[in-house]
């Protein structure tokens, strides 16, 4: 196993339909200009009421990827 060192960023993504949709945003979003995302740490859910209803999710995240 070689070594590796991570940079760890924060991230919120947000969804109207579920936490876990929100999560797969923030993550399909970091993908889209980062490189080797390796993992992720939920740090906090939180949400928009609307009405009386869940208006949207709302999941703050950690997001650890290897440095080339």
């Amino acid at each position: 196993m070689s070594d590796h060192v991570y940079k760890v960023i924060e991230l919120v993504g947000s969804s109207s339909k579920s936490s876990d949709d929100a999560i797969q945003q923030a993550i399909a979003k970091a993908g889209t200009s980062l490189h080797n995302l390796d993992w992720f740490e939920v740090v906090e859910t939180r949400g928009h009421i609307t009405e009386g209803k869940v208006g949207h999710y709302q999941v703050k995240i950690k997001v650890g990827f290897r440095l080339d």
